[in-house]
């Protein structure tokens, strides 16, 4: 895939990027080697490389999925102009 002069200004547009007529050249020439270098990335086979999160070994830390109020319920309730039965109470908006 290649990049002409009007995707150039039509990215540039896009990205609200000032660019003068004489960089039009220069920037295509980047933009291709860019799109060159990810058409090259692939065709590289990653069908057996699993997915990593860290270029070394290491398990995720979990925490427990578990359910909790915060435990400052009442402290947060407290900011809130209104409350009724432990919630927000706010305006009717729709009818």
């Amino acid at each position: 895939m290649s990049v002409d002069a009007d995707t150039v200004r039509r990215i540039a547009h896009l990205a609200r990027i000032a660019v003068a007529e004489d960089e039009i050249s220069h920037l295509q020439g980047e933009l291709n080697a860019i799109l060159a270098f990810v058409e090259q990335l692939a065709a590289v086979d990653v069908a057996n490389v699993e997915p990593m999160t860290s270029v070394t070994p290491m398990a995720m830390k979990k925490r427990p999925d578990v359910v909790t109020d915060g435990e400052i319920a009442e402290q947060v309730l407290r900011n809130a102009p209104a409350t009724q039965d432990g919630f927000f109470l706010v305006p009717k908006v729709v009818e």
